[in-house]
């Protein structure tokens, strides 16, 4: 299989929260196939823009390769950081809105998540081709601050380092009326959240010809 960008995710390990996100997104990513979603209406609506990425948190975002590099550069590259990459654990995780979205977000001190993010974000950077002008723009459209736009021209996206907030999506940009319904209804289906969580393995993934994404391999973090 050959991919056109790859991305650095937590993907929750075997168990009801990832049958879960895969259920309700309709893709699984672990096994890259696509999965019936519950019968709830409108659910396919709201979950089409993050249904291609899968249920996962973004520890570094989708990149293209240095010209060059292959991704068995890439994946040996990832695999020498997660040697070296101490695990994190927070409280748990909660069902939070983050604007007009809803994902699982940390509870209690997530620094230990931000330095895994960091880490993954740092150090396999050097792999990664230069964001194009037109890639520019369009984050910029998003009127940025002046430490976001510097962010996105260090490292390519803007929510990083300390912009960076941990999240697993659950839904598309939700109109303000459709907020509180579909809180519910996620507070409904959601499975009993991990308490506490935690972050022992980060999956490299890439994303296919098809725009979905799928899980190259996981790697456990032994620093």
């Amino acid at each position: 299989m050959s991919y056109s960008r790859f991305a650095i995710y937590f993907v929750p390990p075997e168990g009801a929260l990832a049958d879960f996100g895969a259920r309700w997104l309709g893709w699984d990513l672990v096994s890259g196939r696509a999965v019936d979603q519950p019968h709830l209406p409108g659910l396919d609506g709201i979950s089409a823009a993050p249904q291609k990425y899968g249920f996962h948190g973004t520890l570094k975002t989708p990149f293209r390769l240095l010209e060059g590099c292959g991704p068995d550069r890439l994946a040996a590259a990832v695999e020498t950081m997660a040697v070296s990459c101490a695990p994190a654990t927070c409280d748990g995780l909660q069902l939070s809105r983050l604007g007009r979205f809803l994902a699982l977000t940390p509870k209690g001190d997530s620094e230990g998540i931000a330095r895994i993010a960091a880490t993954c974000v740092r150090e396999p950077d050097s792999l990664r081709a230069p964001v194009t002008e037109v890639e520019l723009a369009r984050r910029r459209r998003s009127r940025l601050s002046a430490r976001q736009d510097k962010m996105l021209v260090r490292w390519g996206y803007p929510h990083v380092m300390d912009e960076f907030r941990f999240h697993m999506t659950l839904t598309g940009r939700l109109s303000p009326d459709q907020v509180d319904r579909w809180q519910g209804i996620l507070a409904e289906h959601l499975p009993a959240l991990p308490e506490p969580f935690v972050m022992d393995a980060i999956a490299l993934v890439g994303e296919r010809a098809d725009g979905r994404f799928e899980m190259i391999q996981r790697y456990a973090l032994t620093g």
